[in-house]
């Protein structure tokens, strides 16, 4: 059998003076990223920066002698705009992404209609009519560039005014000039007005912003999801044994808090009084709740599933381990944008390279005697030529399309760069409850119940919220039973559910608990007792493996990804399934350790798919090179992961590295196609052989052109497995 090694307890983490955490909406590229990155490191005071392009924030570790205004002051200084990212609330992410969509709506209806009248005059009208339809463009179209240009313009005017530049100064220059000269050949009665080539170039710009938009939106931080799974507040007893309702912020060390069956916790604390169970798989992943008496730690967050405790406070708020938790996933998310090294470089080199080439293509043939007008034309028509429209679609539109076929899997891809790093995995780790096992336990047999049994049974396990309770109604209905009336029904803190049917006393109890009521132990079985008519019956649970886990490894293997296990659940537990599979397991895990564990792995070259459940997986989620959760996940593992996939299959795991190898295949096909065509169109533009509007057409026909291309991923996912991805 595969050895289970139990994790080392990890050493307490130094904690950074301050860090501070900005929203900085106007982050869109990898020039972005380099530029923030560069810039706030050279501000004294700064130790280090990093930018989450998913989210669009960015954390800064720095002195506590610099403050967040100051911070804000020097990205204004940069070209960004920012504020905290508490004053930030996910709402205003939404409205970017309409007014986005707004904005593509208003180009796709001008540029349409501008593109009727552009017609009739290249297929030849009088003087009259074309001054018509070249007065009628411009009502229509200078309003509309006003309008739909607004992103482009502001983001350019941001970085113009601190004397900086990125990718949307030269698309503004190309489109105001556009439409200045159309304005101007309108005014006199010219034959030629671009109109419609700054439209359509507004129009596939935003296209691609749109798309990216909309993948990004899915990367929502789940950070407030998180710690908003701790109770709102507590009862805390107070002098003479009177209990008065605090807050949770509120709450501090050496209170004493009275927490009721079913109550969600507070605050960390040691139980002073009481024996209860606690259910603690949002922290462990464990599914069987864990006993607790006099002596034992509880945390923010777990829930009291049995008799009422009293608490005493050790560590609230911000200092609990659920929010030491969400300290991790945040810091983890933060450095997982460090891939994009590579596309900063290009990024960087654009905007100046195609100012450049505009500039001296107007010099060059002003020395040649064109005159203004005509180099000023063909200066326009390389600004709009080489927009970077096609460059800008080969990612989201490739990524679109993929998390399209894989949503038609039972796969939700939230972070388009997912794909990215999905295709680069090279080894899986896998959390085991939840992940590996369905996460529920399920009866093994219930052949021994009859048809009557099985009714009531149904009838008291519906009434239930405890694990056991709801893997057994679920079971039940499976099998299509209908459940008895069951009068009377109550659950008995750390017995079980009771009720009457038919007159006759019938309980669900723990195999440990009495007819008549009380525990002999607190030792918690995978089992009930089914008391009917005086006869008990055991059901035995277990939480079983997946249908597919076998074939899912062998076709993760068959892709060159070994996979092991990382579980946080105890080492016994682990061992079973571990042999079964034939896998490293590592258990006992905390979510420190885990995180340390990908850190490990990554520091020696590894780039690991993480697939986990628990809340004890999320810092792993948001700190493994990719991760995927399962639909039954927590909120928060599913908040920090980068795709989810729903029901109790696991071949959606190795369907999602299929089609992002082929995504990325893809990709490098759309940034060659894109290339290409810069390298073939710019010459023709510089030696004035293309027209501000057939220029917009070129590059309106490189942006179809890698959409069509993309467009073949919709069938990626048709098959499951597949070796090497193709």
């Amino acid at each position: 059998m595969p050895p289970v090694v139990p994790a080392k307890a990890s050493p307490a983490e130094t904690v950074p003076t301050i860090d501070s955490r900005f929203t900085v909406p106007g982050i869109r590229c990898a020039g972005c990223i380099g530029k923030i990155e560069r810039g706030l490191a050279l501000v004294p005071g700064v130790a280090a920066a990093r930018v989450n392009l998913s989210a669009k924030r960015v954390a800064v570790s720095h002195a506590d002698t610099l403050d967040a205004d100051t911070l804000i002051d020097e990205l204004r200084k940069l070209g960004f705009e920012a504020e905290r990212a508490a004053d930030n609330p996910l709402a205003r992410d939404d409205a970017e992404t309409k007014r986005l969509i707004r904005a593509l709506a208003v180009a796709g209806f001008g540029m349409m209609n501008i593109m009727l009248f552009s017609v009739s005059v290249w297929s030849g009208t009088d003087a009259v009519t074309r001054g018509m339809f070249h007065w009628i463009s411009a009502l229509i179209g200078i309003p509309v560039v006003l309008y739909s240009g607004r992103p482009f313009f502001a983001s350019a005017w941001m970085a113009l005014k601190y004397r900086r530049t990125n990718m949307d100064v030269p698309i503004s220059i190309g489109v105001i000039l556009a439409t200045g000269m159309s304005l101007y050949e309108t005014l006199t009665g010219g034959e030629h007005a671009y109109f419609d080539g700054a439209v359509m170039l507004l129009f596939f710009l935003l296209a691609g912003r749109t798309l990216d938009a909309m993948m990004r939106g899915r990367a929502r931080s789940g950070i407030a999801a998180l710690l908003g799974r701790m109770g709102r507040g507590a009862q805390v007893v107070g002098e003479g044994g009177a209990t008065r309702y605090v807050e949770a912020d509120k709450l501090r060390p050496g209170m004493t808090m009275l927490v009721a069956a079913g109550e969600s916790l507070a605050a960390d604390g040691e139980v002073v009084d009481g024996r209860t169970t606690i259910d603690t798989s949002m922290l462990t992943g464990e599914s069987d709740p864990r006993p607790a008496a006099a002596g034992d730690l509880v945390h923010a967050g777990t829930i009291n599933l049995g008799n009422p405790v009293r608490v005493r406070v050790t560590a609230a708020a911000q200092d609990t381990a659920i929010a030491d938790i969400a300290r991790l996933m945040d810091e983890a998310g933060q450095s997982r944008s460090r891939y994009v090294r590579v596309a900063d470089r290009a990024a960087r080199l654009y905007a100046p390279a195609v100012h450049t080439l505009a500039f001296l293509s107007f010099c060059g043939w002003m020395l040649a005697g064109a005159g203004v007008y005509k180099a000023l034309t063909i200066a326009t028509a390389v600004l709009i030529i080489t927009c970077p429209c096609a460059l800008g679609l080969a990612v989201p539109a490739a990524q679109v399309v993929a998390a399209g076929a894989l949503m038609r899997r039972g796969l939700l891809i939230k972070d388009g760069s997912a794909l990215e790093r999905l295709a680069e995995a090279d080894e899986v780790l896998l959390d085991k409850t939840g992940t590996l096992t369905v996460g529920e336990p399920r009866p093994i047999t219930l052949a021994m119940l009859g048809p009557r049994s099985r009714a009531i049974a149904l009838g008291l396990a519906q009434a239930s919220r405890h694990p056991l309770s709801r893997g057994l109604a679920h079971a039940l209905r499976a099998e299509g039973v209908e459940p008895a009336t069951v009068e009377l029904v109550r659950e008995a803190a750390g017995s079980g559910m009771v009720g009457r049917c038919d007159g006759a006393e019938v309980a669900l109890l723990r195999p440990d608990v009495h007819a008549g009521g009380r525990a002999d132990t607190l030792a918690v079985d995978l089992a009930v007792d089914l008391l009917v008519d005086g006869t008990r019956t055991r059901i035995a649970f277990a939480d079983s493996l997946r249908p597919d886990v076998a074939e899912t490894l062998a076709a993760l293997k068959g892709q060159g990804l070994p996979a092991a296990i990382a579980s946080g659940d105890r080492a016994e537990a682990v061992a079973g399934v571990a042999r079964q599979l034939g896998l490293f397991a590592t258990a006992a895990m905390r979510p420190g350790d885990k995180l340390a564990l990908l850190e490990r792995r990554a520091a020696i070259g590894h780039k690991v798919l993480m697939v986990g459940d628990g809340l004890n997986d999320g810092p792993a989620l948001a700190g493994a090179h990719v991760s995927l959760a399962p639909g039954g996940a927590s909120d928060v593992s599913q908040q920090a992961a980068d795709a989810v996939f729903v029901g109790e299959r696991l071949m959606p795991v190795a369907i999602a590295v299929k089609v992002a190898r082929a995504t990325m295949r893809v990709v490098r096909q759309n940034f060659t196609m894109a290339v290409l065509y810069n390298v073939l169109a710019v010459p023709l533009a510089i030696m004035g052989h293309v027209t501000p509007l057939v220029a917009a057409l070129a590059m309106s026909g490189s942006s179809l052109l890698v959409v069509g291309n993309s467009l073949r991923l919709a069938r990626a996912a048709g098959a499951d497995g597949g070796k090497d991805g193709k």
